[in-house]
């Protein structure tokens, strides 16, 4: 029988819960079922209020699927209690824009180099169909038709997730399926400071081009270096469109 805290002052549902997720994750797989909540409460001498409480905080942290009248099931993994976070900040505070800008910096280009060096056929085939459709996206902005601005920044964001898909590595493609949401928050507050610098779209489609061309010849250090002047230009979009907001 657990004790209502341990050493540290955790409570109980605390201390289950984590030890629930370390069975989770170490010995189930995703789709598979959790015993029933009377089983896991006699299993880790808890009351059942305390182990509906423990497996509530497992599917707060996107590892289990709840739902009334059936077991839990463990979920396929995915970024989107991260990137339910960053969103939150981003909301609280635009600031942390710039923060997702130097976490941008660091992992865009590290996905660049390695898609450079492993991207198979598919994987190049998906930027590419990304990149098509921010091109047809960009000239129907051009135009006026509805939602095409949001048509757009969602094609942008899946081209960054093909890149790190390509990249072969999985913490890298888990991290950008989480950023998707945050991306394309700051991909419109990028649009609107673009506007300001007296730029377009069809700039923007230009630079992801190139980023392509260089990851599907696997020139690593050209595909790097396209990335940098992408996230640059993110930056100063991000800046034009706060003013002097952004310098505080």
């Amino acid at each position: 029988m657990l004790h209502p805290t341990d050493p540290d002052h955790r409570p109980v549902s605390v201390i289950v819960a984590d030890k629930l997720t370390d069975h989770v994750l170490g010995q189930l797989a995703p789709g598979m079922s959790l015993p029933s909540e009377a089983e896991l409460a006699e299993r880790y001498g808890v009351s059942r209020v305390t182990m509906r409480e423990a497996v509530k905080m497992l599917a707060g942290r996107g590892l289990l699927d709840v739902g009334r009248g059936r077991r839990a099931i463990v979920r396929q993994p995915d970024g989107s209690v991260f990137g339910d976070f960053l969103s939150s900040l981003i909301k609280s505070d635009p600031k942390c824009l710039f923060d997702l800008i130097e976490v941008r910096r660091s992992l865009e280009i590290q996905s660049v180099t390695m898609a450079a060096q492993r991207a198979t056929r598919a994987g190049i085939t998906a930027a590419e169909s990304a990149l098509e459709r921010m091109t047809v996206a960009a000239a129907e902005l051009r135009q006026g038709e509805a939602g095409a601005e949001v048509r757009f920044h969602q094609a942008d964001a899946e081209f960054h997730e093909a890149l790190a898909l390509a990249s072969g590595n999985r913490v890298l493609s888990y991290l950008f399926e989480g950023m998707a949401l945050p991306l394309r928050e700051s991909f419109y507050a990028s649009r609107r400071g673009r506007a300001l610098r007296g730029l377009s779209l069809d700039d923007m489609v230009t630079l992801h081009a190139s980023i392509l061309a260089c990851v599907s010849n696997g020139d690593a250090k050209g595909a790097a270096e396209a990335m940098s002047k992408l996230i640059d230009d993110a930056e100063r979009d991000i800046r034009a469109a706060y003013g002097t907001f952004a310098q505080a």
